[in-house]
């Protein structure tokens, strides 16, 4: 049984960053010829990605419902495109489904379900993860596990209630086996997040969780944050990201409407080149 357990204080940034580029090119593969989709989130979680489960997190790709696993929660679901090309990178799925993303029948829908094998919860309504991640680290620490959860969810979300309900339960119940990754991107289904959520570290902190902003993107940067979050301390931990939509791809970054991207079939071989030259 192949485990990965917490890693040693030193990172190799650039087998992390080797990973971050593979994922964008399978997101790009599973998204090619579709014409529409969430491919500019994908592209700004994949450094996040790479570092959670090829540095951070402990789990088993041959069982991935072994009970010891570490479990990420990805609230929003329709990120699912990231998902799916990480847990093919960590062979939990097999890369020979990733060309079914997004068609009938797929075990790889547009916005994540329980039915995929390394996917803890169903996606698609937004603002549900944190309270699903609370109940998971309590549960957790009932069953006396030293796993821990990681939550990843999005600056939108924190225009929901639902979200700081979770948040002050994730804090009053003392869960430091909980982190969060606040995906804040700026943007929205109908464009900039306009309600005004800022400042959001400062805001968790006041909540009880010990909290860092970070530039999302940067593998150093993620891991130094997540090996930080390791110190069972009492308190829920924060990471804040801010994260660019479609990096590693300029053309895609520099689009004002970047949420649900349309791209042109004959622009997808010029894009696939450029994320090759950008991240040469």
């Amino acid at each position: 049984m192949s485990i990965l357990n917490h890693p040693p204080s030193e990172v190799d940034l650039s087998a992390l960053k080797g990973r971050a580029l593979n994922l964008r090119r399978k997101m790009m593969a599973m998204a090619s010829g579709k014409g529409e989709g969430y491919i500019a989130q994908g592209l700004a979680m994949a450094d996040c990605l790479a570092s959670l489960y090829f540095h951070e997190m402990r789990y088993d790709p041959q069982d991935p419902e072994w009970p010891g696993r570490d479990r990420f929660v990805l609230s929003t679901g329709h990120y699912s495109i990231a998902m799916y090309a990480v847990l093919a990178e960590a062979c939990i799925l097999s890369p020979d489904e990733l060309p079914t993303y997004g068609l009938n029948g797929s075990r790889l829908p547009m916005s994540t379900f329980d039915e995929t094998p390394g996917v803890e919860m169903v996606g698609g309504s937004l603002g549900h993860g944190l309270g699903q991640a609370v109940g998971m680290a309590m549960g957790l620490r009932l069953d006396g596990s030293s796993a821990r959860v990681f939550c990843e969810f999005s600056d939108g979300e924190l225009q929901e209630g639902s979200t700081w309900e979770a948040a002050m339960a994730g804090a009053t119940f003392n869960c430091d086996n909980l982190v969060v990754l606040v995906d804040c991107n700026g943007i929205q289904a109908d464009g900039p997040v306009t309600v005004r959520i800022e400042p959001v570290a400062d805001k968790l902190s006041a909540f009880g969780y010990e909290t860092v902003e970070i530039n999302g993107n940067s593998v150093e940067q993620l891991t130094s944050a997540l090996a930080a979050a390791r110190t069972a301390n009492g308190k829920p931990k924060a990471i804040v990201m801010r994260t660019t939509p479609g990096f590693g791809i300029p053309t895609i970054m520099a689009r004002d409407r970047a949420h649900f991207v349309r791209i042109d079939p004959s622009e997808w071989t010029a894009l696939a080149q450029e994320l090759e030259t950008h991240n040469g």
